[in-house]
Formats: structure tokens, sequence, C-alpha cells
């Protein structure tokens, strides 16, 4: 495969076993599974499968192990074209295998690692700078925290952008995630991120602080209340469509993938954020994070159904 790619995602690839049930187990008492999903996952893993079904030439960095659990987590980052050449394998069972308990009336999650899910990162001895370099968008996670920071940095020296997922928190924003940041040209985060990282409850003053920080575009999520973007010039808020959620694992991971394919589509950034809401939309109609996630053509029917055309 040519290595003149669009995007490369380094970060984390996951197998999720999703259960859909109404009410969780106890020790005392069992309960009904309303429905059951293998399918792959992670924050980076995730955004890369909904860039490659949306038409970019995406590449993948990152681990996986050496049994079963491996293969079924790669299985639709290789059905979607991505390229795997240089993910590193390591020599005993896979380690980032995640339980997502889905509520069957919300389609909210409750998640539990399996194992260590950080034994042994990927170091910087295993990457190939030229073929990270090579991509017009670097997106990361935090996972591989070492080889995170040493590939934006490259990404920087080349005049490449990077693009990081902040994450959904309720508390203060991890070190290694701040010490991106000042490599970061997009940031992308869930609910709560900003008050975390700056301590200030207003979305659009943390918003400024944040591009204070190194990124020229802030985003911020917010599930059924839809996205806020920030710039320099610019402060706008997207709404969610309304659709029937099954299960919302996924959600904001596929954001990030499908915003970065409209930006490499040379959009206006409320364009970019209409369209990656869309997709999101759609992948919440199906149990999985991956399962749901739309092709272009599937998007562009989504928008069109709605009265929003003339994208391309």
């Amino acid at each position: 495969m040519s290595t003149e790619l669009d995007i490369v995602g380094l970060g984390m690839c996951t197998l999720d076993v999703l259960l859909r049930l109404k009410d969780m187990p106890s020790w005392q008492h069992g309960t009904r599974i309303d429905e059951f999903r293998i399918d792959g996952g992670g924050p980076v893993g995730t955004a890369m499968v909904a860039s490659a079904r949306l038409g970019a030439k995406v590449g993948f960095i990152g681990t996986a192990g050496n049994d079963e659990s491996a293969e079924i987590k790669l299985r639709s980052m290789i059905d979607a074209g991505i390229d795997l050449s240089r993910l590193v394998r390591r020599p005993y069972p896979d380690d980032q295998v995640i339980i997502v308990h889905v509520h069957s009336e919300t389609g909210e999650r409750v998640f539990s690692g399996v194992g260590n899910i950080q034994r042994q990162p990927l170091r910087i001895d295993e990457l190939d700078k030229d073929y990270i370099t090579s991509a017009k968008y670097l997106h990361l996670d935090g996972f591989h925290y070492e080889s995170a920071l040493q590939s934006a940095k490259w990404m920087r020296e080349a005049g490449k952008k990077v693009v990081l997922d902040g994450h959904k928190t309720s508390g203060s924003v991890g070190q290694h995630i701040r010490n991106l940041l000042e490599y970061v040209d997009v940031l992308i985060s869930g609910s709560g991120f900003a008050k975390g990282l700056t301590g200030i409850s207003d979305i659009r003053e943390a918003g400024k602080r944040i591009l204070d920080m190194g990124p020229n575009i802030f985003v911020q999520t917010e599930g059924e209340d839809g996205s806020w973007t920030i710039t320099a010039d610019k402060a706008f808020h997207t709404p969610a469509f309304k659709v029937d959620v099954i299960d919302t694992t996924g959600a904001g991971d596929v954001f990030h993938g499908a915003y970065i394919v409209g930006l490499l589509k040379g959009w206006n950034l409320q364009k970019v954020a209409i369209f990656s809401t869309a997709v999101s939309a759609i992948e919440c109609t199906k149990l999985g994070g991956r399962v749901g996630i739309p092709t272009y053509d599937e998007v562009m029917d989504f928008l069109n159904e709605r009265g929003i055309r003339n994208f391309d």
C-alpha cells in the first residue's frame, strides 16, 4: 500500500464486548440481556474506521496481541481498507479488551477494562517517522503516550496537522494530555473537558483559554445537546440530529474521524460540524462503536432527507 496517506491514527484499538440490558447484574441476582455484540473499539481505532468508510486513505499504528481477540478487533479495520503495516504485535493475548454495559432505554454505557491495558505501550523505537509524516493528519487519543508525543513533534516539524481526542471527563485533565496540547492543531473533546482543563465553566471562555495552549480549533461534543466549536474569530453551536438511539458507544470517536474527513475536503467549520454530527447520529442507531458507521453516500442521504444539501 502507498504510504501517501490522508490520516495516520496512533492510539488505542480495543475489542469491545457489548451487552445491552435494562438492569445491571449483581452477585445476588442475574439479569436479562436484550442484545449482545462483539465489535472493534477504542478512540483512535474507531475514528480511523470512520474516516476510512467515509473515503479517506488511512493507516493505523498501535499494538495487538497474538490471539483471536486481536484478530476480531482488527477485522473491521481490515475490512475498511486501513493500512496496518506499522501495527506492532505483542507475544501474548490481547489486553485491550473492554466489557461495555449499554442501557437498553438510554443508550448510555458503563465500561470495564480487562487485564492491564497499559502493559506494554508502543515504544518510540517501534515508530516509522517517514510513514507518520507522510500523512496530512495525525490523530491521537493520548494512549501510547511517549510515542504519541514524539509523533506529534515530528508532525509539527514537517508542517503537518495533529488532531487530539480530549475525551469526556468530570474531573481534571491529566498532565499527559496537557503536554500534548502544544503540538495539537485540532482538539476535539467530550463533555466536561474544557472545564476540567481550564477550571472555567463557560464554554466560550474556556475555549479561548484552550486556544492559548496550542490548538487552532477546539470542539466539545455534548451528546444530544450537540457540539460547540471555538476558534480565534468565531464560536458557534451545532445541534444534534434526533434519531432512535440504541447505543452511544463510539459516538464521539466517529465524530473525530468524520471531522478530519471534513477538514480534508476543505469545508468550512460549520459544514464540518454538521457532517460529523450526522455521522455520529447514524452510528448511534446500532449496538457497537463501529458496526453502525455509515459510508459517505449514506451520510449524504441522511442529510438530504433533512433538507441539508450542497455539501460537495
